[in-house]
């Protein structure tokens, strides 16, 4: 029982605010959020499902504070990982603030810069800024940093789960510790997560780099329903147009009817994912790349326009302008206008979509994150969320192969889903131990902002950072003096460092704000302007999807990276770059269960029920969850690691220096290996000795090419040796991958002697 009513502690307007929205309370986690920021010194995270007000549990106790003692200055810095979420909340925060006289900026690149200016002449109140623009202040307003943030109070981070294990949010973090330089009372840190798979590793790295202690605080009484659906559908190969045209030409009327009847099945997929899209107001249909977005809008476009509907469907991603991705909010939020969206990540995080009714998922979300983040989309205001699944793949012949005959992106859906309906289990983040591409980044970044350091001023702002902690002295001296040999710095005749003129091309490039690596980008316009950007370029005359749309080339400026089009009838493929699928061990652990078990899962249609029973009658017959190396035929070995993709990695390596022929096609569901004229007796063996000799890990590592050890954007100016200790620290799990090797033996010595 708390001992004052938190609503009576809010300043007027937010009482004014709430009572004009009609709020009948505050909600459980507000209430609590009020007290830990009202009357408590500490961090505050506060975990909680989307939709269930955790912006306003933050917000309305820290603009509280700010209505009764305003600030001298910038009181607070909300940092969010994604423009279109910044452009939500400053909205939000707009319509909150309309009754009190405390200004809030939006800051981020689409921002005019003339906003910026203004509000740097008076900077005071709430800014909201992406963790590259916020580098870029530090960068270049120095000198006005005291003045900007020297009453800094609250620094907002939201979607924490995004930012912790990776360089951006060790990046949040130097940042953070920088700040608080300007400040007599480093500044509170707040986090708001709705996805957190380990709360005590989130309140660890909020508070990383202060002495200050964390309250959690969790809203265990927000629970909603949910409704999950699971299908599947066969998928065109990419070389299926060649194959028909082919077996037509040649008279094969066999095969010319199995690929029409399965270009049929594959319509079938289109039109049940259309139909699902007309039969609800607001759908979100998530895909994991922006390929599969353009080809889902295309032919959702096509449907409609054959049906002669209105056209309701609108694509967001990283790579459509601004100004389509703004157009495909607007919509979404317009509640009696009937949309559906077509996103990648971008629109997984936060971003307020009004009463979105169903979110639709084209094959296995990367991560469990991924599904629950994408799940709580829908269900806001007390409803249902509502999540439908399509599993597809390229359908079975009698030559396909044993280790391509199981659906992998089925079971890993399942697996997925069960994984978080049965233990509410979350992937834990991975934090690197020796972040030299940050280092590299924040030792220009701190002497840019100064103009010049000397070295032991330089280790006393950089290596005090929270996220070089495990850095030595002498590996940031080896790193220094090979940056002076690459002229990336230049020591004065004082002493001091400064960027040298290598390094001069590098800062002075606004793609440097950024941690994680940019994309090669040619721009697409068409004569109203900018359509988006695509990563390879095609040639003129060519037909590519982007925003939903098939565009004709008219003409390319390969100087300028522009690529002038005009829309275009009929499908095209898109022109993005594929990337390695990473999974955790408990993923794959749980489709070896999935593969075991007898359970019906009730989220299962028609389809999906008959391809997983087929897929544990393959698994049954061949042993696949007891045998883990099987013959698959004379020259060809399979591995079943059941092991996460970082643990794959190092048993590649291990293979590999022992001069086995692994392929990785299979990652992170099996290895293949070629021997020919061996038996599996001596594979075996093969494998027993590197787990009773296993080689030292510089060993290894030695083998590798420079490419292999450049992980992060910048690697490619730290010196190799120090790539290689990173390697080792941050990469290579060899005591994961002997333990694995050790178990393939042990089931395969069961197997020979059973």
């Amino acid at each position: 029982m708390m001992p004052d009513n938190p609503f009576n502690r809010l300043a007027p307007f937010i009482q004014e605010y709430i009572y004009q929205a009609g709020w009948a309370e505050l909600r459980d986690i507000q209430m609590q959020a009020t007290q830990a920021i009202l009357d408590t010194p500490n961090h505050v995270l506060i975990s909680s499902s989307t939709a269930s007000g955790k912006t306003e549990a933050a917000f309305l106790p820290i603009l509280t504070d700010l209505y009764n003692r305003p600030s001298k200055n910038i009181g607070v810095i909300y940092i969010g990982p994604l423009k279109a979420l910044l452009n939500d909340q400053f909205q939000r925060l707009q319509d909150l603030l309309k009754q009190a006289a405390i200004p809030v900026q939006n800051w981020h690149g689409d921002v005019q810069q003339s906003k910026k200016t203004r509000f740097l002449e008076h900077a005071q109140g709430i800014l909201q800024i992406t963790p590259e623009s916020l580098e870029a202040l530090l960068m270049l307003h120095q000198a006005e940093s005291t003045h900007m943030f020297g009453d800094l109070r609250f620094i907002v981070i939201d979607e924490v789960h995004a930012f912790i294990g990776s360089d951006r949010g060790q990046q949040i973090l130097c940042q953070l510790q920088r700040l608080a330089r300007y400040q007599s009372k480093p500044p509170r840190r707040i986090g708001l997560s709705a996805t957190l798979g380990d709360p005590q590793q989130a309140m660890q790295w909020l508070a990383d780099g202060t002495a200050m202690p964390v309250t959690l605080i969790s809203d265990s009484t927000n629970r909603r329903n949910v409704m999950i659906g699971l299908e599947y559908f066969p998928e065109l190969p990419a070389a299926f147009e060649k194959s028909l045209k082919h077996a037509q030409q040649t008279g094969d009327s066999a095969q010319t009817v199995i690929l029409q009847r399965l270009e049929k099945s594959t319509q079938a997929f289109f039109q049940h994912l259309y139909a699902m899209t007309q039969q609800e107001n607001k759908t979100l249909v998530f895909a994991n790349t922006r390929g599969e977005t353009e080809e889902i809008a295309v032919n959702l476009r096509a449907l409609a326009e054959k049906d002669k509907r209105p056209d309701i469907y609108y694509v967001h991603h990283g790579s459509i302008s601004a100004s389509q991705r703004n157009t495909a909010e607007i919509a979404m939020k317009e509640a009696d206008r009937p949309t559906c969206v077509v996103a990648t990540i971008t629109l997984e995080l936060g971003v307020d979509l009004g009463q979105l009714d169903q979110v639709l998922q084209i094959n296995a979300t990367p991560s469990v994150s991924n599904f629950v983040q994408r799940l709580g989309r829908s269900g806001r205001r007390g409803n249902s969320s509502r999540m439908f699944f399509y599993s597809r793949e390229i359908p079975l012949d009698d030559q396909t192969p044993l280790e391509k005959r199981l659906p992998w992106n089925l079971l890993q859906t399942i697996a997925i889903i069960q994984l978080y309906l049965d233990e509410k289990w979350i992937e834990p983040s991975e934090t690197r131990q020796l972040p030299f591409s940050l280092l590299y980044h924040q030792t220009l970044s701190c002497i840019k902002a100064s103009t010049e350091l000397t070295p032991s001023e330089l280790a006393e702002q950089v290596l005090t950072l929270a996220p070089f902690a495990n850095v030595t002295e002498e590996q940031y001296r080896l790193l220094l003096r090979h940056l002076l040999e690459i002229r990336h710095l230049e020591r004065m005749e004082t002493g001091g460092l400064i960027i040298g003129l290598a390094g001069e091309k590098i800062v002075n490039d606004y793609h440097f704000y950024a941690t994680f690596k940019d994309e090669v980008a040619y721009h697409v316009r068409d004569g109203s302007g900018e359509v988006g950007t695509v990563q390879t370029a095609p040639k003129q005359g060519d037909r590519f999807a982007l925003a939903g749309r098939t565009w004709k080339v008219l003409d390319i400026d390969s100087k300028r990276q522009v690529i002038s089009v005009e829309q275009a009838e009929g499908k095209a493929n898109a022109l993005w770059l594929g990337s390695v699928k990473q999974l955790h061990r408990r993923i794959l652990q749980r489709i070896r269960q999935v593969l075991q078990e007898d359970t019906e899962y009730g989220y299962l249609q028609e389809q999906a029920k008959k391809r997983l029973a087929e897929a544990r009658r393959i698994a049954r017959q061949h042993d696949l969850m007891g045998k883990q190396l099987l013959l698959l035929d004379d020259n060809r070995y399979l591995i079943l690691p059941w092991e996460g993709t970082r643990t794959l990695e190092a048993v590649i390596m291990l293979l590999k220096q022992q001069g086995i022929n692994v392929s990785d096609s299979g990652l992170p569901f099996y290895l293949e290996i070629t021997m020919p004229g061996v038996a599996i007796k001596e594979v075996r063996q093969a494998l027993e000795q590197i787990v009773l000799h296993p080689p030292p890990a510089n060993s290894l590592i030695a083998t590798l090419p420079r490419e292999s050890l450049e992980k992060d954007k910048y690697d490619t100016f730290v010196p190799e040796n120090l790539l290689q200790e990173a390697f080792a620290a941050n990469q290579l799990d060899i005591k994961a991958a002997i333990d694995t090797l050790r178990q393939i033996v042990k089931a395969s010595e069961r197997d020979s002697s059973a």
